[in-house]
């Protein structure tokens, strides 16, 4: 069944991998975006709004102009330093524009929502894996800031039956297996990225901030999932909510944990290149190992990743990195 879509954010790094996908399934898609760290060319033709979602009169003119049946939610500041910084940046970005999306969706009668959540909504977990049930204690204004926000979609549900489902990133990586799209960020501060620059000759050397963690190399061990599972998780939450559903979150992570040393490995292995690693003092806040429990996820939506082997997220993410499409 065709359905007319918003895509808040359609021209990021997830945003735009999902706008293909939706539009490959036959729906209709329509971008909404104000740019601020999002891409032109990462539209790709498709029906386009330049809007900022926290100018209401704005967002009313596109709600009216389109009749929509639900709402994917991908624009977000999600640099957690940046966060500390400039919380209140991300206070009205993340939370206040956020609002003012969903009140907007109220006016309209559009029911249904897909919210980029995060794992920095536990802070520093207690045990791991991390299931949903996992206390909720973020540690820094961006974690917050997303915790806010799926605390107050309760709310809309509960007030308006603006129904949701909220879904907890651990570590997005790769790139479109087709090599259009990829992950890039100004400034770039996701590890694989970071490490094939350096592998690529666009950075000196790859950082690595502390190697006395209690892991099997000492390095930070993390979950990293492929765009493309994301995308697929995105997609069959949307079916979820329209089966009838009720608002709920789930995790999305592979269940594997590979360390910082793991993937620079691999990175050697997959470029063929060797590249100059420096090591640095741990950074406050970077917890030893952060792995998901996407045991729900997979039980309730049928989930299951298709690209759960680092070397092949790795590999995607290079292929896209050699296109330098953005220079």
């Amino acid at each position: 069944m065709q359905r007319t879509l918003m895509v808040v954010g359609g021209a990021g790094y997830i945003g735009s991998h999902m706008v293909k996908a939706l539009a490959a399934a036959g729906h209709r898609v329509i971008v909404v975006d104000n740019f601020s760290t999002g891409f032109q060319s990462a539209v790709r033709g498709r029906e386009l709004e330049t809007v900022d979602i926290s100018d209401a009169a704005a967002l009313d003119q596109v709600f009216a102009k389109y009749s929509f049946d639900a709402v994917l939610h991908f624009a977000s500041f999600i640099q957690v330093g940046e966060s500390v910084a400039q919380p209140g940046k991300y206070y009205q970005n993340n939370v206040a524009a956020t609002v003012t999306l969903l009140q907007a969706m109220v006016k309209a009668g559009v029911k249904y929502f897909i919210f980029s959540s995060t794992a920095a909504v536990y802070g520093n977990p207690i045990r791991v894996p991390i299931d949903e049930a996992h206390p909720k204690e973020p540690i820094n204004p961006y974690g917050r800031s997303k915790l806010m926000v799926e605390q107050l979609l309760q709310d809309f549900d509960h007030a308006h039956g603006l129904r949701s489902v909220c879904l907890r990133y651990f570590n997005a990586a790769g790139a479109d297996p087709e090599g259009e799209l990829g992950e890039r960020h100004d400034p770039e501060t996701h590890l694989i990225p970071l490490i094939l620059q350096a592998a690529s000759g666009r950075r000196d050397a790859i950082t690595v901030f502390g190697r006395d963690y209690d892991t099997p190399d000492g390095t930070c061990i993390r979950d990293y999932i492929h765009v493309q599972d994301l995308v697929s998780a995105h997609a069959l939450a949307l079916d979820y909510l329209f089966a009838g559903g009720s608002s709920t979150a789930f995790n999305l992570g592979n269940g594997n944990g590979f360390s910082v040393q793991e993937v620079i490995d691999v990175a050697k292995q997959v470029t063929g290149r060797d590249f100059a690693v420096k090591d640095a003092a741990r950074r406050a806040g970077d917890p030893p190992r952060l792995v998901a429990d996407s045991t729900q996820a997979r039980a309730v939506l049928g989930w299951q990743p298709q690209y759960d082997d680092l070397a092949t997220i790795v590999r995607h993410a290079w292929e896209w990195e050699q296109k330098h499409p953005w220079v």
